[in-house]
């Protein structure tokens, strides 16, 4: 195979990848920072998936067209997540004033929904545990899918699902209240 052919596999691998990844990672970051840094980090984002393009998880080197999301997600997930952090240790070192600003003045559009209560208590959380529910609840990973993208064992993030849970729904007031869901008696026969 000529170096020509090689390049153009890789691209063609990347270009499956891509139309795999992008909208779920730009979901992924609009809901974790501003929306005038989100297309930045997602650019940096699939900068670093084509230089590591032959490490990506499920990606494979055959010639299929587009690859399983449940294979290739929890890793660019990983990859998004350390984007986001330099980016933000970057603005963190540059703009500490104009971050405090931006924050005090940005309003998600989920808190627009008045969920304030529940991002009250989504922020009460470790930034860890909150991250955990965040990919569990709105990215809807399963815990290995979270360990894969956190670097958390399974069973740690499991547990930590657990445990944040738990908290969520004390603060939230829903201890001793029935539980949100299915009935208790729906899907059973009345046989």
């Amino acid at each position: 195979m000529t170096e020509q052919e090689a390049r153009r596999k890789q691209q063609a691998r990347f270009e499956g990848l891509a139309r795999v990844v992008v909208e779920p990672l730009h979901r992924y970051l609009l809901r974790r920072t501003s929306a005038d840094t989100v297309e930045d980090i997602l650019s940096e984002t699939m900068l670093v998936l084509w230089r590591r393009i032959d490490e990506v998880p499920g990606l494979g080197t055959g010639s299929a067209p587009d690859p399983d999301p449940d294979d290739v997600l929890p890793w660019c997930y990983g990859v998004a997540r350390g984007c986001l952090a330099n980016a933000r240790r970057a603005d963190g070192r540059r703009l500490r004033l104009v971050e405090r600003l931006i924050r005090s003045h940005e309003q998600s559009p989920a808190q627009a929904a008045d969920h304030g209560e529940l991002h009250a208590a989504l922020d009460a959380l470790a930034p860890q545990d909150r991250e955990v529910v965040q990919l569990w609840a709105w990215e809807g990973l399963a815990p290995r899918q979270i360990a894969e993208a956190t670097g958390m064992t399974s069973n740690a993030v499991s547990i930590r699902l657990h445990r944040a849970k738990k908290k969520l729904a004390a603060q939230l007031g829903r201890k001793d209240a029935e539980p949100t869901g299915h009935k208790r008696d729906e899907g059973r026969s009345s046989q």
